[in-house]
């Protein structure tokens, strides 16, 4: 008897396990996958004006079996869509907006489309098709093997300087998540354990006094120059700060012709650094030089915080069950025509000397923590929750985020491959994630390691509410 059931239970072990290692993305998720990626690569809608992006994916769920509530914290393109109940709480990651300034047609050459003048410079229409294609992979597996537990898929509006999910994570909406995972597009095909570098922002203006600038320079108080000022004091910083740490900034307003003094003049600043702790003080010595540069130009400086991140919190046992299946899956390949774009992209575009058929490899596990140059918001989502993404390369090798090379890759097959090697990643790791309890709680004991015990999150934004028109009038 007791033979009987350690065969049977052994049998049942054997075939979950194989279960586990299946392909559960079939050409139905792929073309879900493609028709929201190629639907958000045509509107490029601008952060939170991703009107018609969240409806369709959300549309997407929901006609899947997902319950989708659309509108969360405050943010009219934000939703949560759920599938199953009860424990685990496993999490995907889906963003959607487009890059101002960036438009692209999905050629091999420097074309913008005169229709639109965003553009998905950071591949998050790829972003968003690949989760949910994974999602709905993941959720038909969930039915037929009738596994226990919630999937649920978080819709984050604006992440390009908007902070869509800091404001999920304040609202509570991440308390009860067991793993969250995502992906992010990119040129090379890896998973690293990684920190990004905290990150603020604001809109500082400065109101002056206008006047005839020939006829009567001495009545005007110029809000450029407190504009000027304020940069110029910014720049000197440089040398005091920690050499990790990033300034930029645009002048977004700078008055209305030569020969009228400037009433009112706008700069608008990103400071990033290694953690919030020293992020914090550098910050404080930027509004100390926008308020001298008031006092300097006799006029009178205000600002609008418009977005804080924090570091990414890394999570090396989730890093390295996700490089696992990416491993397994390997890289992706071009076709004759895919190889012809490339080629001649890369002979428009002088990106960085990488091989075209890079992409083709998995980059080695690294055990060390990566520090990345840049800033997201999903640095909050992981102070609270374990959180891990990969990178595929939807982009010809060597391009970087944020041009136009990398807009015409994503709006194409090229982009697609590398979609689809990250939902299977993104889905295998799901389900590995509902089987084995084990590898939850050893992630989940990694996290708590990391983060100390006595931390407690506290959104960079303050109370806030989400600047809906953060990119300006529509």
């Amino acid at each position: 008897m007791f033979l009987r059931f350690f065969l049977i239970a052994s049998l049942s072990l054997w075939s979950l396990c194989s279960e586990s290692q299946g392909d559960i993305y079939s050409d139905e998720h792929r073309k879900s996958a493609e028709a929201v990626a190629q639907n958000l690569w045509e509107w490029s809608e601008l952060g939170y004006r991703e009107f018609r992006s969240a409806q369709f994916m959300s549309d997407s769920l929901a006609e899947a079996g997902f319950s989708v509530e659309l509108g969360v914290a405050g943010m009219p393109t934000a939703f949560v869509a759920e599938y199953g109940s009860g424990e685990p709480v496993i999490a995907m990651l889906a963003e959607m907006d487009a890059l101002p300034g960036a438009s692209q047609a999905a050629q091999p050459a420097e074309m913008p489309r005169a229709e639109v003048r965003a553009g998905q410079a950071c591949g998050h229409n790829l972003f968003g098709g690949g989760v949910v294609g994974a999602a709905l992979a993941v959720k038909d597996w969930m039915a037929d093997a009738k596994t226990t537990g919630t999937l649920r898929v978080y819709g984050t509006p604006a992440e390009e300087g908007g902070s869509g999910k800091v404001y999920m994570v304040r609202a509570g909406l991440f308390d009860d998540v067991d793993v969250a995972i995502h992906w992010h597009p990119g040129d090379a095909n890896q998973s690293l354990a990684a920190t990004s570098l905290a990150n603020k922002s604001a809109k500082f203006g400065f109101d002056g006094i206008s006047s005839h600038a020939a006829a009567a320079p001495d009545m005007g108080r110029s809000a450029l120059d407190a504009v000027e000022a304020m940069n110029y004091m910014v720049n000197m910083m440089r040398e005091h700060i920690p050499s990790s740490t990033r300034i930029h900034y645009v002048i977004t307003e700078g008055g209305e012709a030569p020969n009228i003094v400037p009433k009112f003049a706008e700069v608008y600043y990103y400071v990033r650094a290694e953690s919030a702790e020293e992020l914090e003080p550098i910050w404080a010595r930027v509004e100390q030089a926008a308020l001298g540069a008031a006092q300097g130009t006799g006029t009178r400086a205000r600002w609008e915080i418009m977005h804080g991140n924090h570091s990414l919190l890394p999570n090396t046992s989730l890093a390295k069950l996700m490089y696992d299946h990416m491993s397994a899956l390997g890289g992706i390949e071009y076709d004759e025509t895919e190889m012809a774009f490339a080629q001649e992209l890369k002979q428009n575009f002088k990106g960085r000397s990488v091989a075209i058929k890079s992409a083709e490899e998995v980059q080695p596990w690294r055990s060390e923590i990566a520090q990345m140059g840049g800033s997201t918001d999903v640095g909050d989502v992981s102070w609270v929750v374990p959180t891990h993404g990969v990178t595929t390369a939807t982009w010809v090798p060597g391009t970087p985020a944020h041009s136009w090379a990398a807009v015409a890759a994503g709006g194409m097959s090229i982009g697609h491959k590398g979609m689809h090697l990250a939902a299977q990643v993104l889905a295998l790791t799901a389900q590995e994630l509902f089987i084995d309890r084990d590898k939850r709680d050893a992630i989940r004991a990694e996290f708590e390691e990391r983060r100390g015990a006595n931390y407690q999150y506290e959104s960079l934004l303050g109370d806030r509410p989400p600047p809906l028109d953060y990119r300006g009038a529509e």
